[in-house]
């Protein structure tokens, strides 16, 4: 169920070559640009468009909540597709917004909660693996997790084949401090800037590549592969291992701790 769910929320940066560069300057970055007031109107708007009129992807969102709830009544089970598509919407507004949010308001929007937890194990002299998973906003956590501790702060990446799109979404991420490495140069990457003490963040959930080199488990009743890699590069380099709770308080503003 989750990595079928995350995916649905990038889909906005999955536009052809052709026009790409129109769709950002026209239509992206002048509605980041808007107070979230506004946007969240639009999230409202697009969520009755896709949730009743369009039915985006209902069959497959209906089946997997009734694999991950089987004890909980059809209507239940309603509900919660429903706060799905709801939140869904919201994750494509705030996602536009990151073009342009200043500082002030991600530091307000994401607060982090224990980061002394980290910075003592950068006092210490270790580098660290943070673990998560995409709950909550994502997309906000990279925005802001870039100055929330004494480490410095990476990521790794899967780049989308638009190349300019990739670029937009790359910098948006990277404006605060975050650095954003591609999956394929993460070992080399690691090796090079081995004195730097990091702090890197794994979205685990992440559908892999290849399921033969993923690690199964059950999850909300579905067999789903979670991604290698975090305990690989802990013991590879002798790396402390956190997990960032990553939840969502209110409308727009979440806490990672």
């Amino acid at each position: 169920m989750h990595s079928q769910f995350h995916n649905s929320s990038v889909n906005i940066y999955l536009c052809p070559p052709m026009g790409s560069k129109l769709l950002y300057y026209l239509i992206l970055y002048p509605i980041s640009k808007l107070p979230h007031f506004i946007l969240y109107r639009l999230s409202d708007l697009m969520y009755l468009t896709i949730y009743y009129i369009v039915g985006y992807r209902k069959k497959v969102v209906r089946q997997n909540i009734s694999n991950a709830y089987p004890e909980k009544s059809p209507q239940d089970q309603k509900d919660i597709i429903k706060r799905y598509y709801a939140h869904f919407c919201d994750l494509v507004v705030e996602s536009v917004k990151n073009f342009s949010i200043s500082k002030e308001e991600i530091s307000k929007r994401v607060v982090f909660e224990n980061v002394e937890l980290i910075d003592k194990i950068y006092d210490e002299g270790k580098s660290v693996v943070t673990i998560g998973g995409h709950y909550g906003n994502w997309e906000m956590y990279a925005v802001a997790v870039g100055f929330a501790t004494k480490h410095a702060q990476l990521a790794i990446y899967k780049p989308l084949s638009n190349k300019f799109l990739d670029q937009k979404m790359r910098s948006s991420r990277e404006v605060y401090g975050l650095k954003m490495i591609p999956m394929k140069s993460t070992k080399s990457y690691f090796e090079e800037q081995s004195e730097k003490l990091k702090s890197i963040t794994f979205g685990s959930d992440q559908w892999p590549s290849n399921a033969k080199k993923a690690h199964w488990v059950k999850f909300f009743n579905i067999d789903t592969p979670f991604f290698y890699g975090g305990e690989k590069y802990a013991k590879d380099f002798d790396w402390a291992v956190v997990y960032c709770d990553l939840t969502k308080v209110k409308r727009g503003h979440y806490s990672a701790k």
